[in-house]
Order: C-alpha cells, then structure tokens, then sequence
C-alpha cells in the first residue's frame, strides 16, 4: 500500500505514520503501507481563514500528491492533504476563531474529510493574524519566544502547554478521514 502526502512538514508525515497503526487494526495492509512526502506548499492558501478554506485546501494537497506520484510512475493507493488555519467567526460579537486541523484522503475516485478539533485563539493572536495579516506561524513563534514551532508542536502545543499537539490534531483528523475507507459498509 501507498500512501502519497501532500507535505514534507515533519507534524504532518508523523501523523500519517502515527495513524497507521490503528488504521491497521481494522485494514491490516495499513500495516505496511509506505508514506510517500511530496511538497505540496505552493497549492494551498497561504493562511486559511474559514472551514470552507481549510477543507478545499486539504483537498487540493491531495490531488497534487496523488498527480506528483503518478508523474513518477507510481500509484498511490490513498493520497492525504493535511491543511490547518483559523476558523473565524466574523458573525460573533467580539470576532472570535478557533484554530483547526482537517485532513483530506482519497482513493483517486472518491474522497473523504475529517477535523482533528478546534481550540479558540486568544485575542492577541487573532488581532496579528486577522488584522495585522502576521502569518499564523510567525505570530505563535512570537508569542512563544521560539523559532519554527509549527515544525514541532504547532499553535496547539503552546496554546495547551503541551497537552494536544500539532501532530497529534492532525493525526486525529486523518483517522476520521479514513472512516468510509476502513468502514465501507455504512457510507453507502
């Protein structure tokens, strides 16, 4: 089995081969299914801002990895675009948004979506996303006083002190993902 991946991102492949294991449990060729990366940045939006957003840019990661890997002359089995953003809700009084994670499986002929949970952005960080237009990455690393979180635990994991991770969101969306995949029967 193959698996292609619409990112190099170090959280994104993890979670495709976190998730293996119990996809494994109800599909045993998930077991040794080989995850194929392809960068699929320049597709997606440079920073989501709506469900509808985050969805179509999960899909279209995707599509171009399933496309890179057959350009190769190999073809994948599934192919997994993992897209996370902001969620925001200009219909709130205070504007409010929630950081979210969604995941994108296709077997080329149908496909499937699944979130990996919301967690609200303080107001701080939506003001310099929203309204200064400081990409998501770059205002977490500020607010962190780090460099490059998103290559490690994400906005998630400083935003919870470490209890969710970047990864793991990202994982838990790619095992909702794979529902009509692994159980068939009831997506009829």
């Amino acid at each position: 089995m193959i698996i292609a991946v619409g990112s190099t991102r170090g959280p994104k492949v993890e979670a495709v081969r976190r998730a293996l294991p119990a996809l494994a449990t109800v599909v045993p060729a998930f077991a040794r299914a080989e995850v194929v990366p392809f960068d699929a940045s320049a597709a997606a939006p440079p920073m989501p801002l709506s469900v509808d957003e985050l969805l179509e840019g999960a899909r279209v990661r995707a599509q171009l990895a399933l496309e890179s890997l057959a350009a190769s002359g190999r073809r994948a089995d599934f192919a997994v675009g993992l897209e996370g953003g902001i969620d925001l809700r200009r219909t709130m009084p205070t504007g409010r948004g929630f950081l979210m994670s969604w995941a994108y499986v296709t077997d080329g002929r149908r496909g499937a979506h699944g979130c990996g949970g919301a967690l609200e952005v303080p107001p701080g960080l939506l003001e310099e996303v929203v309204e200064r237009g400081v990409e998501l990455s770059e205002a977490v690393d500020a607010l962190a006083g780090q460099r490059d979180v998103r290559s490690r635990q994400g906005a998630w994991g400083v935003l919870t002190r470490g209890l969710f991770d970047r990864t793991r969101s990202f994982e838990v969306a790619l095992l909702n993902a794979f529902a009509p995949f692994v159980n068939p029967e009831m997506y009829r």
